[in-house]
């Protein structure tokens, strides 16, 4: 609860839903409302009402045939909009504060319970953003709205001061008129490089905080106990700790015992936040840090239990300098019981650009995993990552893979030369969306791999952009101001598909059936391509998953065949991929 030393919860009762409040010293429990209407709500700071974000429905249309009225139409619930109404806890009126069109959200409530900060969203898709957002604060009294940031597709986000008269707006460098650009000449920065903004309520005037700050920032809470504002982000391979005097603007890393930091929670009138977070060689760990001491507590280690009698090799953090100068940050990790004496295959993963891929012990791609298998894993982040400040997450923007391959090949072939534990003809390489175009795209540039695996990888940028649920709102980040037909080079002559003959790597393609996001014709389109050239080529559907495979047991035997492909290619060992997908004489 926002103000007094209680939690909540909702059950399903007799006359419908209610909700609850616990004291957490007695257990004693309070039914505070019945028949609480359906949809998502939060407390007032003053715990008197309630916000409610309702949805109501859009216009129907036949299952047999239907209307597609623009790109988005065909994502479900996309004609659905989302209202807000104030629940009374006194009185059990619910009082509807907008109506119309555009969606309507809320980004936070004043400390006095007075205003309400929300968020409109309205489409334009003849110019990038295509999507555009405007801010308002709503008066709960008077139920006047006035109009804070009109029309900036480039924002995402609003929490205000402790006192009221402040707005802490987070969004892209773009925002409110690109005042917190911070790029070279001719560069476009990329749309997920998070930055913070103070906008003054009185005057309008807008300062960027983060303008200087490399790391990309994700969350940002302003605290009422001690005025500051305490933040997460992207900092290389980490999720670090920030705490910044808005007065000022001066940020100040936290010490913190993780090199992630997933979430955290701060006390509204002590000097107190919890979080927890993991790090490359542990699960999660919950702790609580005194904000004056600067001092953290071990609540809980999941990673005692979860960890008990496994064995991890090290991982290490290594970096090189590219040849256009620039540093080239990474981590490697080792097998359990490593002997330096020997030669190991190694697999290299990569994102490809937008995200480092961080540090987590928990992923998808498990790469203690991989290292407990018998190979070394080389972890490289190249440019067009955020959390490395807004020039290096711009080369993401209208490259398609230019540069990011050439940072992937020297950073391999520098960590070969280096490493003489790591035999440079048994190497594999894996990457996952965005870093499955990587994957097609390195066998198109170099033959140093020995395997390769593309999930859910982008092969035809033309395709892509139309197809995909949001084929052509990513494009807005990748591919900024481009399109098919104003830059063919980039769409077209960057796309795996069309250097497809240049391909001699051994490559998986394994792809969800069901993915909105690659659709699975992206992966099929090459597949095909390779085996009309002959090529050594596999290709491996996940029924009826989306873009990630989250289906525990389906999970289990796509994972498993990725380690069956690097185990035939860089082990020499078919055994395993046999024994999963038996030959067929056909």
């Amino acid at each position: 609860m926002p103000r007094s030393n209680r939690y909540y919860y909702t059950r399903t009762g007799v006359d419908g839903r209610q909700l609850i409040v616990v004291d957490p010293l007695t257990g004693a429990e309070t039914v505070l409302v019945n028949k609480l209407p359906d949809g998502y709500f939060q407390f007032a700071p003053t715990e008197d009402y309630l916000l409610f974000t309702m949805t109501q429905e859009g216009p129907k249309e036949r299952k047999e045939i239907y209307e597609v009225l623009e790109p988005d139409d065909r994502q479900p619930g996309w004609r659905n909009r989302s209202y807000l109404a104030k629940y009374d806890l006194k009185t059990g009126l619910l009082q509807p504060l907008t109506f119309g069109y555009h969606n309507v959200w809320a980004a936070d409530i004043s400390n006095d319970g007075r205003y309400l900060l929300m968020m409109t969203s309205r489409s334009r898709l003849t110019k990038r953003p295509t999507t555009l957002f405007s801010l308002y604060r709503l008066d709960m009294q008077t139920l006047q709205a006035e109009l804070l940031i009109d029309k900036d597709g480039f924002i995402s986000g609003a929490r205000f001061s402790p006192d009221g008269t402040q707005v802490l707006v987070s969004g892209s460098p773009e925002s409110l008129g690109g005042i917190g650009k911070n790029v070279k000449e001719g560069q476009t920065p990329s749309m997920t490089d998070g930055q913070l903004y103070l906008l003054d309520i009185a005057d309008k005037r807008v300062t960027p905080l983060t303008k200087d700050f490399n790391p990309s920032v994700q969350r940002a809470v302003w605290n009422k106990a001690d005025g500051q504002v305490y933040f997460t982000a992207e900092n290389r391979d980490c999720y670090s700790l920030y705490r910044m005097n808005p007065a000022d603007g001066k940020i100040q890393q936290l010490e913190v015992s993780e090199d992630l930091v997933n979430s955290f929670s701060l006390a509204q009138n002590a000097p107190v936040m919890a979080y927890y977070g993991q790090s490359a060689s542990n699960s999660d760990r919950l702790y609580t840090l005194n904000t004056k001491k600067m001092k953290s507590s071990l609540l809980e280690d999941l990673s005692k239990d979860l960890l008990k009698d496994v064995e991890l090799g090290e991982c290490k953090a290594w970096s090189f300098t590219n040849s256009r100068g620039d540093t080239i940050y990474g981590r490697y990790y080792l097998p359990p019981h490593f002997d330096a004496n020997r030669k190991y295959p190694m697999i290299v993963n990569y994102y490809g650009g937008c995200s480092p891929v961080s540090r987590n012990f928990e992923s998808r791609y498990p790469h203690h995993a991989y290292a407990a298998l018998g190979y070394v894993v080389y972890v490289i982040e190249p440019s067009g990552a955020t959390g490395f400040g807004q020039e290096f997450s711009a080369r993401h923007v209208n490259t398609a893979g230019e540069g990011v391959a050439q940072d992937i090949i020297e950073g391999t072939k520098q960590f070969c030369k280096e490493h003489a534990f790591v035999n440079d003809r048994k190497i594999g390489c894996i990457g996952a969306s965005y870093g499955g175009f990587m994957t097609q795209y390195l066998q198109t540039r170099t033959d140093i791999f020995a395997a390769a695996i593309s999930h859910a990888g982008i092969s035809d940028h033309t395709s892509y952009w139309g197809e995909g649920y949001w084929g052509y709102s990513y494009s807005e980040v990748s591919m900024a101001n481009s399109y098919p037909w104003s830059n063919p080079d980039l769409f077209v002559k960057q796309s795996p598909l069309f250097n497809a003959d240049k391909i001699h790597t051994p490559l998986l393609f394994l792809h969800g059936d069901a993915d909105v996001n690659v659709p699975v014709g992206e992966s099929i389109q090459m597949f095909t391509a390779l085996k009309l050239l002959g090529r050594e080529t596999a290709f491996v559907a996940v029924t009826g998953q989306d873009h990630h495979i989250v289906d525990y047991g389906k999970r289990i035997q796509w994972q498993n065949t990725i380690f069956a492909w690097f185990a035939k290619w860089l082990q020499d060992d078919a055994t395993w991929w046999d024994a999963i997908y038996k030959p067929k004489n056909l």
